[in-house]
């Protein structure tokens, strides 16, 4: 609901881009880009890298200008209605909405979730994996269906906020405040730094996938039809459901629930949580937003390595639903070239920048407690 974000100057190509192919517009992004920023507050892709061990040259700044924030009532109205109407919503999921519209409910919360966390998130914001394009169009679905600005606009706001991080650039800096950084920011008018330097972000990419133009350029025909309308009217025409309950419960409820479980990532996990990885950034390792968001809370690990395409450190699988989503996806070549990184750097990153809450790397380890050595049980053990 934040397409008011999308910067003149993106609302001027847009209407090109719209009518160009994938090869022109190559060649017009070659032509146009504006200058590459080099101000960068966070690591976005794996060539900003300046260490060894894939950091910054230098450390991040955490900081907001004092700058007066202007509200934009009409989406303080839209929004406050959505969680009265959310708040209702969750009684009748309780209290009144047949069991099979409670179910459709949670499958189409898990598959806009998807839409966000395995599509515009870890695919087109950090191409952190490829995909072929049934999964892409899978994911496009999903990603209408979310309701969270077409693929294309998420995607530039995440990179700014990776780029920026912290600082006036990032559309929700959480140095600003937790309502702020969860939904504040979507009340108020963007900040002109923000405009300034997401004219250097380079988009290309993503306007050269037909699929997502196609998204962009139909979207406010197939967000309803998505969001809204079909999640309305299946219950209400496949097994009886009033329409008050299939559109409370199925449309309004469950959108609500996956935008504020977006908005924790941005918000929760930017406040409490340990920070293993590196612990001069707010971004935190928050288990109970992981669990709501389908792996997106191992977040001091994904400002960290955000190329990764787990977002979290290889054993967190248990709590990642969006990484065995793409592993399944890989078993049958729809995803491919998933980006991760050795356990090498992953132990350089730890020792040199980590908070010294990283868990054991296993048996042995020297932070190993002796008095778990001695009572751990060792199954036909042989003299080394």
């Amino acid at each position: 609901m934040n397409s008011d974000f999308c910067i003149k100057e993106d609302r001027n190509i847009c209407g090109v881009i719209s009518a160009l192919n994938s090869d022109y517009y190559k060649r017009y992004a070659q032509i146009n880009m504006a200058p590459k920023s080099v101000d960068a507050n966070g690591v976005l892709f794996e060539s900003d890298a300046a260490t060894p061990d894939l950091a910054l040259g230098s450390r991040p700044i955490q900081q907001a200008d004092s700058q007066p924030k202007q509200l934009v009532w009409r989406n303080i109205i839209l929004f406050t209605y959505l969680h009265l109407a959310a708040i209702y919503g969750g009684y009748l999921f309780l209290f009144s909405a047949k069991w099979q519209t409670d179910i459709f409910a949670y499958i189409l919360y898990l598959m806009s979730g998807l839409g966000i966390t395995a599509g515009a998130h870890r695919l087109w914001a950090h191409k952190s994996y490829k995909a072929k394009w049934p999964l892409r169009l899978i994911l496009v679905i999903f990603n209408t269906l979310a309701f969270q600005d077409s693929a294309i606009d998420w995607a530039r706001d995440h990179r700014m906020h990776h780029k920026y991080s912290e600082t006036d650039a990032d559309p929700h800096n959480a140095t600003r405040g937790f309502f702020f950084s969860h939904i504040g920011w979507l009340l108020v008018r963007k900040h002109p730094e923000l405009k300034r330097k997401g004219k250097g972000l380079d988009l290309s990419d993503l306007y050269a996938d037909p699929i997502l133009r196609f998204q962009k350029k139909y979207y406010l025909i197939l967000m309803p039809l998505a969001c809204f309308v079909l999640p309305t009217v299946i219950p209400v025409y496949m097994w009886g459901e009033s329409w008050l309950n299939a559109f409370f419960v199925a449309a309004l409820f469950r959108y609500t629930v996956i935008l504020n479980v977006t908005w924790l990532v941005n918000s929760a996990a930017h406040k409490w949580g340990d920070k293993p990885y590196d612990r001069s950034i707010q971004p935190s390792e928050n288990i109970s937003v992981s669990i709501f968001a389908l792996g997106e809370g191992f977040h001091n690990y994904h400002h960290t390595f955000p190329w990764d395409y787990k977002t979290a450190e290889l054993g967190n699988n248990r709590l990642n639903f969006t990484t065995n989503f793409i592993n399944l996806f890989a078993k049958i070549g729809w995803a491919y070239d998933m980006k991760t990184v050795s356990d090498e750097i992953v132990r350089s990153r730890v020792r040199r920048t980590g908070d010294g809450s990283h868990h054991l790397w296993g048996w042995g380890d020297k932070d190993h407690a002796q008095d778990e050595v001695d009572a751990a049980i060792r199954i036909n053990p042989k003299d080394d």
